[in-house]
């Protein structure tokens, strides 16, 4: 029995690297996951639904329980979606791992509006936009009086907190994320939500 036993768990970004190792793991320790991949390169562009999919299946071919969603993290109705997907799969929702993102480098003197606005917006609006349907369902519940214990865990990065040439799209996000966690965790601790970082 693992730590995670019978917890239902999102992951985005999760059909390679390290989402893809989030979502092994949490499968191995007993989690019912959520794959969520849109399946673009590493810079955004050619959509695949087969990252999810295969990580799916390493996940069930191992024992464990997975679904693949290839949804748009920073599109509204998509998110909501996806977390809908969740709780109508297995009944519940115990935590999100955030992660979903891609690259788009250029130095800043030459950097479009449009590598500036994907990047962005994939990563923290991304962000936003799937915790903000998350709290949703796990105030509801608070509301209804059920106690809520449920986690929300967040991928900054160390170019958010120290910079990085040539990805000044991507710091910039990065950064935000920080602080979007700062605050998650102030406004959400009332729900039984407890909200972290991680910046590898």
């Amino acid at each position: 029995m693992g730590i995670c036993e019978g917890q239902v768990i999102i992951v985005t970004g999760a059909g390679r690297g390290l989402g893809r190792a989030h979502a092994i793991e949490l499968a191995r320790q007993g989690a019912r996951v959520i794959v969520n991949d849109l399946g673009v390169a590493r810079d955004g562009s050619t959509a695949s639904e087969g990252p999810a999919q295969n990580v799916v299946d390493e996940i069930i071919a191992s024992g464990g329980e997975a679904v693949a969603n290839n949804a748009d993290v920073a599109d509204w109705n998509q998110a909501a979606a996806m977390v809908r997907q969740a709780i109508d799969t297995w009944g519940n929702l115990d935590a999100l791992v955030c992660n979903a993102g891609f690259l788009r480098d250029r130095m800043l003197a030459s950097m479009s509006e449009e590598e500036w606005d994907t990047v962005v917006r994939v990563h923290l609006k991304g962000h936003f936009v799937t915790a903000r349907h998350a709290i949703t369902h796990w105030r509801n519940r608070v509301k209804q009086g059920e106690e809520v214990t449920a986690r929300v865990i967040n991928t900054s990065s160390g170019a958010g907190l120290m910079g990085s040439i040539g990805q000044g799209n991507y710091a910039a996000a990065k950064a935000a994320i920080a602080q979007l966690t700062i605050q998650q965790a102030s406004e959400w601790e009332r729900y039984g939500v407890l909200v972290n970082a991680i910046a590898p």
